[in-house]
Protein backbone atom coordinates (compact mmCIF):
# COMPACT_ATOMS: atom_id res chain seq x y z
CA UNK A 1 0.00 0.00 0.00
CA UNK A 2 1.33 3.68 -0.57
CA UNK A 3 2.12 6.53 1.49
CA UNK A 4 3.20 10.21 0.97
CA UNK A 5 6.85 11.50 2.70
CA UNK A 6 6.23 14.82 3.19
CA UNK A 7 9.02 17.16 4.38
CA UNK A 8 7.65 20.63 5.18
CA UNK A 9 9.18 24.43 5.28
CA UNK A 10 8.91 24.83 1.16
CA UNK A 11 7.33 27.90 -0.82
CA UNK A 12 5.40 27.06 -3.63
CA UNK A 13 5.92 28.87 -6.90
CA UNK A 14 5.52 27.65 -10.84
CA UNK A 15 2.43 27.06 -12.98
CA UNK A 16 0.59 23.73 -12.66
CA UNK A 17 -2.38 22.60 -14.93
CA UNK A 18 -5.73 21.65 -13.40
CA UNK A 19 -7.64 18.72 -14.40
CA UNK A 20 -10.97 17.93 -15.18
CA UNK A 21 -13.77 17.36 -12.73
CA UNK A 22 -14.45 13.84 -11.21
CA UNK A 23 -17.51 15.22 -9.76
CA UNK A 24 -18.66 16.13 -13.71
CA UNK A 25 -16.62 13.00 -14.98
CA UNK A 26 -18.47 10.40 -13.10
CA UNK A 27 -22.25 10.78 -13.90
CA UNK A 28 -21.26 12.16 -17.30
CA UNK A 29 -19.82 8.48 -18.20
CA UNK A 30 -22.83 7.21 -16.52
CA UNK A 31 -24.72 9.33 -19.09
CA UNK A 32 -23.73 7.38 -21.68
CA UNK A 33 -25.64 4.46 -21.07
CA UNK A 34 -29.05 6.13 -22.37
CA UNK A 35 -27.99 6.04 -26.09
CA UNK A 36 -26.81 3.38 -28.19
CA UNK A 37 -23.81 4.86 -29.83
CA UNK A 38 -20.37 5.98 -28.85
CA UNK A 39 -19.62 9.32 -27.26
CA UNK A 40 -15.98 10.77 -26.97
CA UNK A 41 -15.44 12.44 -23.21
CA UNK A 42 -12.23 14.77 -23.32
CA UNK A 43 -10.09 16.31 -20.23
CA UNK A 44 -11.18 13.36 -18.03
CA UNK A 45 -8.98 13.10 -15.03
CA UNK A 46 -6.71 10.03 -14.44
CA UNK A 47 -8.12 8.60 -10.66
CA UNK A 48 -8.93 5.57 -9.07
CA UNK A 49 -12.93 6.49 -9.27
CA UNK A 50 -12.75 7.21 -13.32
CA UNK A 51 -11.11 3.88 -13.08
CA UNK A 52 -13.50 2.23 -11.32
CA UNK A 53 -17.00 4.08 -13.18
CA UNK A 54 -14.76 2.22 -16.47
CA UNK A 55 -15.48 -1.30 -14.99
CA UNK A 56 -18.58 -0.81 -13.88
CA UNK A 57 -19.41 0.47 -17.54
CA UNK A 58 -17.25 -2.30 -18.60
CA UNK A 59 -19.35 -5.01 -16.72
CA UNK A 60 -22.61 -4.19 -17.87
CA UNK A 61 -21.35 -4.65 -21.39
CA UNK A 62 -20.09 -0.81 -22.82
CA UNK A 63 -17.26 -0.71 -24.80
CA UNK A 64 -14.06 1.28 -23.21
CA UNK A 65 -11.42 2.72 -25.19
CA UNK A 66 -8.48 5.19 -23.44
CA UNK A 67 -6.39 7.14 -25.63
CA UNK A 68 -3.00 8.81 -24.58
CA UNK A 69 -4.99 12.26 -24.88
CA UNK A 70 -7.06 11.36 -21.91
CA UNK A 71 -10.20 10.96 -23.91
CA UNK A 72 -12.16 8.22 -23.16
CA UNK A 73 -14.40 6.60 -25.95
CA UNK A 74 -17.43 4.71 -24.14
CA UNK A 75 -19.88 2.90 -26.70
CA UNK A 76 -23.21 1.53 -24.86
CA UNK A 77 -24.61 -0.28 -28.14
CA UNK A 78 -23.93 -3.47 -26.46
CA UNK A 79 -25.03 -2.99 -23.68
CA UNK A 80 -27.02 -5.89 -21.73
CA UNK A 81 -26.05 -6.12 -18.21
CA UNK A 82 -28.46 -4.13 -15.93
CA UNK A 83 -26.40 -5.05 -12.83
CA UNK A 84 -23.60 -2.94 -10.55
CA UNK A 85 -22.46 -5.19 -8.42
CA UNK A 86 -21.69 -4.34 -4.65
CA UNK A 87 -17.76 -5.12 -5.48
CA UNK A 88 -17.90 -2.02 -8.10
CA UNK A 89 -20.05 -0.22 -6.34
CA UNK A 90 -18.63 -0.52 -2.47
CA UNK A 91 -15.96 2.11 -2.56
CA UNK A 92 -17.78 4.78 -4.88
CA UNK A 93 -20.76 6.34 -3.80
CA UNK A 94 -21.19 7.80 -6.89
CA UNK A 95 -21.65 4.62 -9.01
CA UNK A 96 -25.53 5.01 -7.98
CA UNK A 97 -25.81 7.30 -11.02
CA UNK A 98 -25.89 4.22 -13.19
CA UNK A 99 -29.49 3.63 -11.88
CA UNK A 100 -31.64 5.85 -13.75
CA UNK A 101 -30.04 5.58 -17.01
CA UNK A 102 -30.41 1.82 -16.49
CA UNK A 103 -33.54 1.83 -15.80
CA UNK A 104 -34.81 4.60 -18.64
CA UNK A 105 -33.12 2.78 -21.08
CA UNK A 106 -33.57 -0.85 -20.24
CA UNK A 107 -36.71 -0.58 -18.37
CA UNK A 108 -34.93 -2.91 -15.17
CA UNK A 109 -31.88 -1.81 -12.83
CA UNK A 110 -30.15 -3.70 -10.12
CA UNK A 111 -27.78 -1.52 -8.23
CA UNK A 112 -26.03 -2.45 -5.40
CA UNK A 113 -26.52 0.32 -2.39
CA UNK A 114 -23.18 2.34 -2.97
CA UNK A 115 -20.48 2.98 -0.40
CA UNK A 116 -17.98 5.68 -0.98
CA UNK A 117 -16.24 8.46 1.94
CA UNK A 118 -17.41 7.68 5.64
CA UNK A 119 -18.42 11.07 6.11
CA UNK A 120 -22.00 10.62 6.86
CA UNK A 121 -24.89 9.49 6.12
CA UNK A 122 -26.18 10.30 2.70
CA UNK A 123 -29.41 8.26 1.78
CA UNK A 124 -29.96 7.76 -1.74
CA UNK A 125 -34.21 7.84 -0.29
CA UNK A 126 -34.31 10.89 -2.64
CA UNK A 127 -33.44 8.89 -5.79
CA UNK A 128 -35.69 6.06 -5.39
CA UNK A 129 -38.81 8.91 -4.29
CA UNK A 130 -38.24 10.47 -7.43
CA UNK A 131 -38.19 7.39 -9.61
CA UNK A 132 -41.23 5.87 -7.68
CA UNK A 133 -43.19 9.31 -8.98
CA UNK A 134 -42.10 9.31 -12.33
CA UNK A 135 -43.99 5.41 -12.24
CA UNK A 136 -41.47 3.37 -10.97
CA UNK A 137 -41.69 -0.10 -9.04
CA UNK A 138 -38.66 -0.39 -6.16
CA UNK A 139 -37.92 -2.45 -3.40
CA UNK A 140 -34.43 -3.04 -1.71
CA UNK A 141 -33.74 -6.62 -0.92
CA UNK A 142 -30.39 -8.21 0.51
CA UNK A 143 -28.52 -4.58 -0.24
CA UNK A 144 -29.34 -3.75 -3.31
CA UNK A 145 -32.22 -1.87 -5.45
CA UNK A 146 -34.40 -3.42 -7.61
CA UNK A 147 -36.26 -0.80 -10.43
CA UNK A 148 -38.61 -1.43 -12.54
CA UNK A 149 -40.63 0.59 -15.21
CA UNK A 150 -41.36 -0.16 -18.87
CA UNK A 151 -41.13 3.28 -19.34
CA UNK A 152 -40.57 5.74 -17.29
CA UNK A 153 -43.41 8.80 -17.45
CA UNK A 154 -43.12 12.66 -16.55
CA UNK A 155 -43.89 13.92 -12.82
CA UNK A 156 -43.18 17.40 -11.20
CA UNK A 157 -40.58 16.23 -8.38
CA UNK A 158 -40.03 18.30 -5.27
CA UNK A 159 -36.78 17.30 -3.43
CA UNK A 160 -36.66 17.37 0.19
CA UNK A 161 -33.03 18.26 -0.05
CA UNK A 162 -30.32 19.34 -2.42
CA UNK A 163 -29.04 16.28 -3.41
CA UNK A 164 -26.50 16.56 -6.23
CA UNK A 165 -26.25 12.87 -6.99
CA UNK A 166 -30.07 12.87 -6.64
CA UNK A 167 -30.94 15.60 -9.27
CA UNK A 168 -28.22 14.35 -11.80
CA UNK A 169 -30.25 10.22 -11.64
CA UNK A 170 -33.75 12.15 -11.55
CA UNK A 171 -32.49 14.15 -14.64
CA UNK A 172 -30.82 11.28 -16.39
CA UNK A 173 -34.10 9.24 -15.82
CA UNK A 174 -36.83 11.89 -17.21
CA UNK A 175 -34.62 12.25 -20.59
CA UNK A 176 -36.47 9.28 -22.19
CA UNK A 177 -39.48 9.46 -19.90
CA UNK A 178 -42.82 9.86 -21.39
CA UNK A 179 -43.73 14.03 -20.91
CA UNK A 180 -42.46 16.56 -18.90
CA UNK A 181 -40.27 16.64 -15.75
CA UNK A 182 -39.93 18.96 -13.00
CA UNK A 183 -36.99 19.01 -10.59
CA UNK A 184 -37.97 21.75 -8.07
CA UNK A 185 -34.69 21.97 -4.86
CA UNK A 186 -32.91 20.77 -8.07
CA UNK A 187 -28.60 21.53 -6.51
CA UNK A 188 -27.19 24.11 -8.64
CA UNK A 189 -23.63 23.21 -8.87
CA UNK A 190 -22.02 23.24 -12.11
CA UNK A 191 -21.53 19.66 -12.64
CA UNK A 192 -24.73 19.01 -12.37
CA UNK A 193 -24.84 22.15 -15.47
CA UNK A 194 -21.76 20.16 -17.22
CA UNK A 195 -23.88 16.35 -17.44
CA UNK A 196 -26.95 18.78 -18.33
CA UNK A 197 -24.93 19.98 -21.30
CA UNK A 198 -23.71 17.12 -22.20
CA UNK A 199 -26.96 15.27 -22.22
CA UNK A 200 -28.02 18.14 -24.53
CA UNK A 201 -25.63 17.26 -26.78
CA UNK A 202 -26.71 13.57 -27.00
CA UNK A 203 -30.03 14.87 -28.26
CA UNK A 204 -32.00 15.23 -24.47
CA UNK A 205 -34.42 18.70 -23.91
CA UNK A 206 -33.10 19.97 -20.79
CA UNK A 207 -33.65 23.63 -19.39
CA UNK A 208 -33.09 25.16 -15.72
CA UNK A 209 -29.92 23.37 -15.52
CA UNK A 210 -27.87 25.75 -13.00
CA UNK A 211 -31.08 26.85 -10.90
CA UNK A 212 -33.50 25.06 -8.64
CA UNK A 213 -35.87 24.08 -11.17
CA UNK A 214 -34.59 21.94 -14.07
CA UNK A 215 -37.06 21.03 -16.61
CA UNK A 216 -36.24 17.60 -18.77
CA UNK A 217 -39.03 16.66 -21.83
CA UNK A 218 -38.53 13.33 -22.41
CA UNK A 219 -36.93 12.43 -25.93
CA UNK A 220 -37.88 8.61 -27.40
CA UNK A 221 -34.36 7.82 -28.16
CA UNK A 222 -30.49 10.19 -27.35
CA UNK A 223 -27.44 9.17 -29.64
CA UNK A 224 -23.76 9.58 -28.85
CA UNK A 225 -21.58 12.60 -28.51
CA UNK A 226 -18.52 14.41 -28.14
CA UNK A 227 -18.05 16.52 -24.98
CA UNK A 228 -15.18 18.22 -23.16
CA UNK A 229 -15.57 17.75 -19.10
CA UNK A 230 -15.16 21.15 -16.98
CA UNK A 231 -12.29 21.59 -14.70
CA UNK A 232 -12.11 20.51 -11.25
CA UNK A 233 -13.11 23.28 -8.75
CA UNK A 234 -12.17 21.52 -5.47
CA UNK A 235 -8.53 20.44 -6.54
CA UNK A 236 -8.69 23.66 -8.13
CA UNK A 237 -9.27 25.17 -4.44
CA UNK A 238 -7.00 22.48 -2.70
CA UNK A 239 -3.65 23.66 -4.49
CA UNK A 240 -5.20 27.62 -4.09
CA UNK A 241 -5.18 26.83 -0.06
CA UNK A 242 -1.77 25.10 -0.33
CA UNK A 243 -0.24 28.02 -1.72
CA UNK A 244 -2.17 30.60 0.64
CA UNK A 245 -0.75 28.12 3.69
CA UNK A 246 3.14 27.55 2.68
CA UNK A 247 3.65 31.20 1.24
CA UNK A 248 4.91 31.81 -2.60
CA UNK A 249 3.05 32.20 -6.21
CA UNK A 250 1.40 29.97 -8.41
CA UNK A 251 -0.30 30.03 -11.81
CA UNK A 252 -3.11 27.33 -12.03
CA UNK A 253 -3.90 27.15 -15.81
CA UNK A 254 -6.83 25.22 -17.67
CA UNK A 255 -9.25 25.88 -14.59
CA UNK A 256 -12.07 28.66 -14.06
CA UNK A 257 -12.16 31.14 -12.07
CA UNK A 258 -16.26 31.63 -12.26
CA UNK A 259 -16.81 28.24 -10.63
CA UNK A 260 -15.08 29.86 -7.39
CA UNK A 261 -16.62 32.89 -6.09
CA UNK A 262 -17.06 31.48 -2.32
CA UNK A 263 -13.50 29.93 -2.25
CA UNK A 264 -11.68 33.03 -3.66
CA UNK A 265 -13.54 35.44 -1.39
CA UNK A 266 -12.34 33.73 1.79
CA UNK A 267 -8.81 33.33 -0.24
CA UNK A 268 -8.96 37.18 -0.48
CA UNK A 269 -9.91 37.94 3.64
CA UNK A 270 -7.16 35.02 4.24
CA UNK A 271 -4.91 37.72 3.32
CA UNK A 272 -3.84 35.82 -0.37
CA UNK A 273 -3.57 38.18 -3.88
CA UNK A 274 -5.86 36.63 -6.11
CA UNK A 275 -5.67 37.37 -10.28
CA UNK A 276 -7.93 35.81 -12.62
CA UNK A 277 -7.93 35.51 -15.98
CA UNK A 278 -10.33 33.16 -18.43
CA UNK A 279 -8.70 29.69 -17.62
CA UNK A 280 -6.28 31.23 -15.11
CA UNK A 281 -5.78 32.04 -11.24
CA UNK A 282 -2.64 33.67 -10.39
CA UNK A 283 -2.35 33.57 -5.95
CA UNK A 284 -0.02 35.23 -4.35
CA UNK A 285 0.82 35.13 -0.63
CA UNK A 286 4.20 36.85 0.84
CA UNK A 287 2.49 38.31 3.81
CA UNK A 288 3.70 35.36 6.22
CA UNK A 289 0.74 33.38 8.38
CA UNK A 290 -2.59 33.72 7.05
CA UNK A 291 -5.89 35.78 8.62
CA UNK A 292 -7.95 33.41 10.02
CA UNK A 293 -11.64 32.84 7.99
CA UNK A 294 -15.46 32.07 9.34
CA UNK A 295 -16.51 29.10 7.12
CA UNK A 296 -20.00 28.09 6.96
CA UNK A 297 -20.50 25.18 4.25
CA UNK A 298 -23.57 25.40 2.17
CA UNK A 299 -24.99 23.90 -1.27
CA UNK A 300 -23.51 25.88 -4.51
CA UNK A 301 -23.13 28.77 -4.55
CA UNK A 302 -22.15 29.18 -1.12
CA UNK A 303 -19.15 27.88 0.41
CA UNK A 304 -18.14 23.93 -0.91
CA UNK A 305 -18.18 20.92 1.88
CA UNK A 306 -15.25 19.63 -0.32
CA UNK A 307 -13.40 22.87 1.02
CA UNK A 308 -14.23 22.72 4.46
CA UNK A 309 -11.06 20.24 5.44
CA UNK A 310 -8.52 22.45 3.66
CA UNK A 311 -10.05 25.39 5.27
CA UNK A 312 -9.42 23.90 8.65
CA UNK A 313 -5.61 23.44 7.94
CA UNK A 314 -5.33 26.44 6.71
CA UNK A 315 -7.15 28.17 9.75
CA UNK A 316 -4.62 25.44 12.20
CA UNK A 317 -1.68 28.17 11.10
CA UNK A 318 -4.08 31.51 10.78
CA UNK A 319 -3.09 34.14 13.55
CA UNK A 320 -6.07 34.35 15.55
CA UNK A 321 -8.84 31.81 16.00
CA UNK A 322 -11.92 31.25 13.76
CA UNK A 323 -15.13 28.95 13.65
CA UNK A 324 -15.99 26.44 10.53
CA UNK A 325 -19.63 25.08 10.53
CA UNK A 326 -20.75 21.83 8.74
CA UNK A 327 -23.95 22.51 7.53
CA UNK A 328 -23.97 19.64 4.54
CA UNK A 329 -22.73 16.72 6.04
CA UNK A 330 -22.28 15.42 9.71
CA UNK A 331 -19.34 13.55 10.61
CA UNK A 332 -16.92 15.42 8.53
CA UNK A 333 -14.26 16.31 11.00
CA UNK A 334 -12.30 12.90 10.87
CA UNK A 335 -9.26 15.01 10.21
CA UNK A 336 -9.24 17.29 13.19
CA UNK A 337 -7.83 14.56 15.52
CA UNK A 338 -5.03 13.89 13.11
CA UNK A 339 -4.01 17.47 12.64
CA UNK A 340 -4.03 17.76 16.21
CA UNK A 341 -1.48 15.67 16.14
CA UNK A 342 0.53 17.79 14.33
CA UNK A 343 0.01 19.94 17.08
CA UNK A 344 -3.04 21.82 15.76
CA UNK A 345 -5.74 23.47 18.55
CA UNK A 346 -9.39 22.20 17.42
CA UNK A 347 -12.14 22.41 20.07
CA UNK A 348 -15.28 20.86 18.21
CA UNK A 349 -18.33 21.41 19.42
CA UNK A 350 -21.25 19.05 17.30
CA UNK A 351 -20.92 20.28 13.47
CA UNK A 352 -18.60 23.03 14.38
CA UNK A 353 -14.75 23.39 14.36
CA UNK A 354 -12.74 26.19 16.59
CA UNK A 355 -9.94 26.27 15.69
CA UNK A 356 -6.82 28.57 17.71
CA UNK A 357 -4.31 29.20 15.31
CA UNK A 358 -0.34 28.10 16.46
CA UNK A 359 2.78 29.62 14.51
CA UNK A 360 4.42 25.84 13.64
CA UNK A 361 2.80 22.45 12.92
CA UNK A 362 5.19 19.62 13.72
CA UNK A 363 5.49 16.36 11.43
CA UNK A 364 3.86 13.33 12.68
CA UNK A 365 2.44 9.96 11.02
CA UNK A 366 -0.66 10.73 9.56
CA UNK A 367 -3.57 8.57 8.59
CA UNK A 368 -6.11 9.21 5.80
CA UNK A 369 -10.11 9.01 6.41
CA UNK A 370 -11.62 9.98 3.43
CA UNK A 371 -10.83 11.96 0.20
CA UNK A 372 -11.31 15.30 1.13
CA UNK A 373 -10.25 14.73 4.91
CA UNK A 374 -6.80 13.60 3.58
CA UNK A 375 -6.09 16.44 1.24
CA UNK A 376 -6.29 18.56 4.32
CA UNK A 377 -3.13 16.35 5.52
CA UNK A 378 -0.81 17.12 2.94
CA UNK A 379 -1.40 20.59 3.00
CA UNK A 380 -0.67 20.83 6.58
CA UNK A 381 2.08 18.58 6.13
CA UNK A 382 3.48 21.07 3.62
CA UNK A 383 3.97 23.50 6.19
CA UNK A 384 5.03 21.42 9.30
CA UNK A 385 8.49 21.23 10.62
CA UNK A 386 9.73 17.91 9.99
CA UNK A 387 8.61 14.89 7.91
CA UNK A 388 5.32 13.68 8.08
CA UNK A 389 4.00 10.41 6.42
CA UNK A 390 0.47 9.79 5.17
CA UNK A 391 -1.12 6.28 5.42
CA UNK A 392 -3.92 5.05 2.97
CA UNK A 393 -3.53 7.31 0.58
CA UNK A 394 -5.91 5.25 -2.00
CA UNK A 395 -8.15 8.29 -0.80
CA UNK A 396 -6.63 10.48 -2.15
CA UNK A 397 -5.84 9.03 -5.20
CA UNK A 398 -9.84 8.37 -5.54
CA UNK A 399 -10.28 12.49 -6.45
CA UNK A 400 -6.67 13.95 -7.07
CA UNK A 401 -4.57 12.85 -10.27
CA UNK A 402 -1.20 12.41 -9.14
CA UNK A 403 -0.78 15.27 -6.71
CA UNK A 404 2.28 14.80 -5.50
CA UNK A 405 3.67 15.14 -9.35
CA UNK A 406 2.03 18.32 -9.16
CA UNK A 407 3.19 19.59 -5.46
CA UNK A 408 6.75 18.39 -7.00
CA UNK A 409 6.24 20.70 -10.07
CA UNK A 410 5.76 23.58 -7.45
CA UNK A 411 8.80 22.65 -5.57
CA UNK A 412 7.68 20.98 -2.53
CA UNK A 413 9.32 18.20 -0.99
CA UNK A 414 6.62 14.79 -1.11
CA UNK A 415 6.81 12.01 -2.39
CA UNK A 416 5.13 8.72 -2.75
CA UNK A 417 6.53 5.15 -1.44
CA UNK A 418 5.27 1.65 -1.38
CA UNK A 419 5.69 -0.14 1.70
Amino acid sequence: MDKLLITGGQPLAGDIRISGAKNAALPIMAATLLASGRSTIGNVPHLRDVTTMMELLGHVGADLVLDESLRIQIDASNVVGIVAPYDLVKTMRASIVVLGPLLARFGRAIVSLPGGCAIGSRPVNLHLQGLAAMGAEIHVENGYIHATAPRLRGADLMLDLVTVTGTENLMMAATLADGVTTIRNAAREPEVVDLADFLNAMGARVEGAGTDTIHIEGVPELHGAEYRILPDRIETGTYLVAVAMTGGEVRLKDTDPDLLGAVLAKLTEAGAQIETGSDWIRVCMTRGRPHPVDIHTSPYPGFPTDMQAQFTALNCIAEGSATITEAVFENRFMHVSELERMGARVKLEGNTAITSGVARLTGAPLMATDLRASASLVLAALVADGESTIDRIYHIDRGYETIEEKLSQLGARIRRVSH
